[in-house]
């Protein structure tokens, strides 16, 4: 497919990035010369300089013959004109990014009147996984996610504690036909491998057989498991604290949000209700304490520092805070989150980037997908022939750490696979990755290439 990329920011870049491990044909669009050069130095991309909003560069580039148009410049407005513009041209589909909470009370007439097909926007997508986390406490659907003949089932390890202590070997035994595709420690999903001990306090995520995974399910299902979620404090009033502060006070929790910026706060005082509104430095652990910071059920880091974030929620977790969650953007930091022991570190790239990859994919190649906890996803595939992932052995796949083949629905069976399974053509095939791994996962989409003497 050809994608056109207009604004070479961190998304567009990260979205370019993944498109390339799937063999598409990827245009970068952007007004700095020097940002293009080292784009062009690292992927093997068109890049253009120039205006997206400039119809005749965008004609230059053939957008007519163009699949997709993703505008992900710094500007809200920039990105509806240009995506507007790029359909009217004649491409495809468009995709703009969006963030503005002006514009999304009016999403709808402004995708309709501007002709834009798909509106992404990383403050909402991760606001959604942070109150799903903290109001539904990451239930699938009760506990369970179920596809075709295949099903994946959530629980505690305290409720089935013969597994822990045990190695993921060991598991095979215990639950010969079904496989732990994921686990939930401090804070960070795992994908677990031969030698990963299970402990005390995982969640863990099994994946098997409908049938089986359903009987399973009737031993650990943890009934009434909705929050008691009362008091909740967001440090940061930017977009995601608007956004999270708004979702959880309509729910009926008492929020308090502490922000620097005494212009920012004048503007959540008067577009946000029920909300407490704090002007002040959150690192002032003084203020914190006359806010009764000992006395909240959940608190999250939504500034734009991940290294304040990181701090604070830290400090809030020595505090013996029940649900510590933060928005980090940085993947260097991921060794360090799970030492941390925060319950939820999240990052808006990649859950965005994940969402405009399965817009773009469509329902060609992807039946379904789920996001686990923010960082993870679990899709279900139908294989071709000309995949790379099929007609060889997963052990000649070589597939990293962050990614595993869960399952195989084949005809009637379903298959837990190991090192020496083959994947065939028309397999339904369940992936399971880490969202940082996803552009390896494009990788396996891949058509073989084939060399002629």
């Amino acid at each position: 497919m050809k994608v056109a990329i207009v604004g070479a920011g961190k998304l567009g870049v990260k979205v370019a990035t993944a498109l390339l491990g799937g063999d598409h044909y990827i245009t970068v669009i952007d007004k700095n010369e020097a940002v293009l050069n080292r784009i062009s130095q690292q992927m093997d991309v068109m890049t253009v300089a120039g205006n997206g909003k400039n119809i005749k560069l965008l004609e230059n580039c053939g957008i007519t013959s163009f699949d997709f148009l993703l505008a992900s410049t710094d500007s809200d407005e920039k990105n509806i004109i240009i995506a507007s513009f790029a359909k009217k041209l004649g491409c495809s589909k468009v995709i703009a990014r969006v963030r503005d909470p002006e514009h999304m009370k009016q999403i709808d007439f402004i995708k309709e009147t501007m002709n834009i097909d798909h509106v992404v926007n990383p403050d909402l997508s991760i606001t959604m996984e942070i109150y799903k986390y903290l109001v539904e406490k990451y239930t699938l659907t009760n506990g369970i996610f179920s596809s075709g003949k295949v099903a994946m089932v959530q629980f505690n390890v305290k409720k089935y504690r013969k597994l822990s202590g045990l190695s993921m070997i060991e598991v095979r035994k215990v639950l010969p036909n079904m496989l732990i595709v994921a686990i939930s420690r401090n804070g960070k999903i795992i994908i677990p491998h031969g030698q990963t001990i299970i402990e005390d306090n995982d969640t863990i995520y099994l994946i098997g057989e409908k049938f089986e995974i359903h009987e399973f399910h009737q031993k650990v299902h943890e009934k009434g498991k909705y929050t008691n979620l009362q008091k909740v404090m967001i440090v940061g009033g930017g977009k995601t604290g608007f956004y999270l502060a708004d979702k959880l006070s309509e729910f009926g929790i008492a929020v308090k949000v502490i922000e620097k910026s005494k212009e920012r706060c004048y503007y959540l005082s008067t577009h946000l209700d029920d909300v407490m509104i704090l002007h002040g430095d959150a690192t002032d652990t003084a203020l914190l304490e006359e806010e009764n910071i000992d006395e909240m059920d959940a608190f999250v880091t939504a500034t734009g520092f991940d290294e304040e974030n990181l701090l604070l929620a830290l400090m809030a977790k020595q505090r013996g805070i029940e649900d510590v969650i933060s928005k980090v953007s940085r993947q260097s930091y991921k060794n360090l989150i799970e030492k941390m022991g925060i319950d939820m570190a999240l990052n808006p790239l990649d859950i965005i980037t994940s969402t405009i990859l399965r817009y773009v994919q469509g329902s060609k190649r992807i039946i379904s997908s789920l996001l686990i906890q923010g960082q993870a996803e679990i899709m279900e595939i139908i294989a071709s022939d000309e995949m790379k992932l099929t007609n060889v052995t997963l052990s000649e796949l070589d597939l990293p750490d962050g990614v595993l083949i869960a399952a195989i629905h084949r005809g009637n069976r379903v298959i837990i696979p190991d090192g020496n399974t083959v994947i065939l053509p028309d397999d339904k095939v369940t992936i399971f990755c880490l969202l940082s791994d996803i552009a390896e996962v494009e990788s396996l989409f891949k058509p073989r290439r084939s060399f002629h003497i």
